[in-house]
């Protein structure tokens, strides 16, 4: 059978209980490979295949983070992000893109290709460290604040370049295959004579959808035109994120290449990148990893001694107030046009932190996961409209006072008179001008703060 895991002897990390869960989870992933090979196989088989792994691979995630910290492991923190990465973005958007496919084989072989190069890369890099017989692969990344500042400024280009609206699910990209892929070497210097090395992959079916159809390319192939198209393509991007970052010290680019799989893994083995993040754009995955240690060292604070503890405290105290008080209010935008959701997060994101979803459901999901100051909500949306969504707001006594501008095409007597018991903040047409919208909202903004500063 091709598509088989091998147990290695360098698989075992010497804790049983580990080993034996590792075992048990490349046999799961074994049988999920078998059930795609057998068209005989139904939905449903498969469906529970992958549930059967997901319920696994979380409770060995509990058990291990329990083990480590029996022995007082050093780098648990890493580890456990790890952890919370696979289990609370790369799976559910794996799932997702299974649900949404209704269990196409394409979809099938994506789960299964990252869980497959998960299991594998974790097993021997951040498990063989928990023995001591490795270091952990992700102690040099980029803190947290600026990956995230990188992802927005990823998810942004894509859909300026693009028209995709993408999603990371994954901050922690060990390299897993996905689908047929393309995999890119750019070297840039900079005025320091350090260097940048960047890898982007694109999933071949990406090339075709967005590069090739620019190019009018009537074909489900890779050809010479549409590589040279994706290659200046990608140079424009790494150029679109100098732009947006302006920290990102570029200077002309050195060196080019078009990597195989297994040269882009030896460069994965070799090098422990500060950034390696996953995308999923709904038209295929991406992947923008970077090896540049100085930054680093440009980014890391003075050391901690005896002597100056008292004063490094203080100064970071200070520090992290300092940057409380210039974060942004969360403005959280639920509309099912994209066309809309981009107009106002394009309106407000100078001054405020957008968040989007495209759906009731997800509306909800996104405010359990990070509450935002403001809900600007659709009142027209199918399936799941805006009144239902704020009934389940109000539902959540933890959310009664969470403040909602309904964004509406109409404002008519009936519908203002359903909503008014749920307690919404106001209405905004969406016909009003953009520069009016944005007055509203500062405006809200101002009477809110002047609130909480009076007490």
């Amino acid at each position: 059978m091709e598509n088989q895991l091998i147990w290695k002897e360098e698989f075992n990390i010497g804790v049983e209980t580990i080993d034996k869960e590792h075992h048990r989870l490349f046999k799961i992933i074994n049988k999920l490979f078998t059930f795609t090979e057998e068209e005989k196989k139904s939905q449903w088989a498969c469906h529970e295949g992958i549930k059967f792994f997901k319920d696994h691979a979380i409770k060995h995630f509990a058990d291990e983070e329990e083990y480590m910290e029996s022995i007082h492991y050093n780098d648990i923190q890493i580890h456990k992000h790890i952890h919370a990465c696979f289990r609370n973005k790369t799976l559910p958007a794996l799932e997702e893109e299974l649900e949404r496919s209704d269990y196409s084989p394409e979809a099938v072989d994506h789960f299964l290709g990252v869980c497959a190069g998960w299991l594998i890369g974790h097993t021997l890099t951040e498990d063989r460290a928990i023995a001591g017989e490795d270091s952990s692969k992700w102690g040099n990344l980029l803190p947290s604040d600026e990956l995230d500042a990188m992802q927005k400024t990823i998810i942004q280009l894509i859909y300026d370049m693009f028209q995709l609206e993408s999603s990371m699910i994954s901050d922690v990209y060990g390299g897993e295959k996905f689908g047929k892929g393309v995999y890119y070497r750019l070297v840039y210097g900079t005025k320091q004579n350090e260097q940048w090395e960047i890898i982007l992959v694109f999933e071949e079916k990406l090339l075709i959808n967005t590069v090739g159809k620019v190019l009018g390319l009537q074909t489900n192939k890779l050809d010479s035109i549409l590589v040279n198209a994706a290659r200046y393509t990608a140079q424009q991007f790494v150029g679109r994120i100098r732009e947006h970052l302006p920290d990102v010290d570029l200077q002309e680019m050195q060196e080019e290449n078009l990597l195989n799989y297994e040269q882009f893994q030896n460069i994965f083995k070799s090098e422990n990148p500060q950034v390696s993040l996953l995308f999923d754009t709904g038209a295929g995955y991406f992947a923008f990893c970077a090896v540049a240690p100085h930054l680093l060292q440009n980014g890391v604070g003075n050391a901690i001694s005896s002597e100056n503890a008292i004063s490094e405290i203080e100064d970071y105290l200070t520090q992290r107030e300092a940057n409380k008080a210039d974060e942004k209010q969360k403005i959280l935008v639920v509309d099912d046009s994209v066309t809309m959701r981009q107009g106002i997060k394009q309106l407000l994101e100078e001054d405020y932190e957008i968040a989007m979803a495209t759906s009731g459901v997800a509306a909800i999901r996104s405010i359990t996961l990070n509450r935002p100051d403001l809900v600007m909500l659709d009142y027209e949306m199918p399936v799941c409209d805006g009144r239902q969504v704020l009934e389940m707001i109000r539902s959540d006594d933890s959310l009664a006072e969470l403040p909602v501008f309904f964004l509406t095409g109409r404002v008519d007597s009936e519908s203002v008179k359903n909503v008014i018991p749920l307690k919404p903040e106001g209405y905004l047409s969406k016909y009003l001008k953009p520069e009016d919208i944005k007055k509203n909202i500062d405006s809200f903004f101002r009477r809110k703060n002047h609130k909480v500063s009076d007490g």
